[in-house]
């Protein structure tokens, strides 16, 4: 760790039960046009869905045989822990199969506060679907460069093991841009040079954390059923800022 970043904040996961309400919100139900992108879960608050348990939170990935309806979970950290560049560390064990969509991700502020995606920024450190089981992805949305006209500013990378065991995921973001990594190796930076406008580049403002896993959706496409229940398993977040 540089001598010039310090801990500002972490979630070590060392507490059985529920998440850190002090530090986590549980988002509910199947938000706007399948939280706008058609994803098939309900995101509920129960210990199947989501839970700390030895050392790790666990989000998990359910299909009912009852009513045949998706569960899953996301969390975030709007309203109690928001940050303005830094050193973003997470440790994680993705899910498998066809139709999973873990993410590892933040928005600004200002989206809760209602500026409107893409306009508000997204940035995300990791994210994985389950049927390029081996390709892992960065990227980052604003209002001139997003996904709906394919000019998102992206990188995506084939790493064979991924999904065995836990991988660390490291993002350092600095006013001049941003550094991708995985297990310490660096593998993206999309760097602010040349974008001036809050349309092009509107990451010089508060961001929250997010973690959740979809099912299906645009993205994470057809889903193998037989692969439910599937988890997404953390051990740590830590969150470091320069003096």
């Amino acid at each position: 760790m540089d001598k010039a970043y310090n801990l500002v904040w972490a979630d070590e996961f060392t507490t059985d039960g529920p998440v850190d309400s002090a530090k986590w919100t549980c988002e509910l139900g199947h938000g706007i046009r399948g939280w706008g992108n058609a994803e098939s879960q309900e995101y509920r608050d129960d210990l199947e869905h989501c839970r700390v348990e030895n050392g790790r939170l666990i989000i998990t990935g359910t299909k009912s045989e009852q009513s045949e309806t998706y569960g899953s979970a996301r969390i975030h950290t709007y309203g109690k822990s928001s940050w303005q560049y830094g050193r973003f560390e997470i440790r994680a064990k993705l899910p498998t199969g066809r139709g999973t969509w873990p993410a590892l991700w933040m928005l600004s502020d200002a989206h809760k506060e209602g500026t409107p995606w893409p306009l508000c920024g997204e940035i995300d450190i990791m994210e994985h679907v389950g049927r390029n089981p081996e390709v892992i992805h960065f990227s980052l949305h604003t209002q001139e460069f997003n996904h709906p006209k394919k000019t998102q500013i992206t990188g995506y990378h084939t790493m064979s093991g991924i999904l065995e065991g836990f991988h660390t995921y490291r993002m350092d973001w600095t006013p001049e841009g941003f550094e991708f990594f995985v297990d310490g190796k660096l593998f993206n930076s999309f760097l602010k040079a040349g974008k001036s406008t809050i349309e092009e580049w509107p990451f010089d403002q508060p961001f929250h954390l997010i973690v959740n896993l979809a099912i299906g959706g645009h993205w994470g496409g057809e889903i193998d059923d037989s692969v439910l229940p599937a988890t997404l398993e953390l051990e740590y977040i830590r969150v470091y800022q320069l003096d």
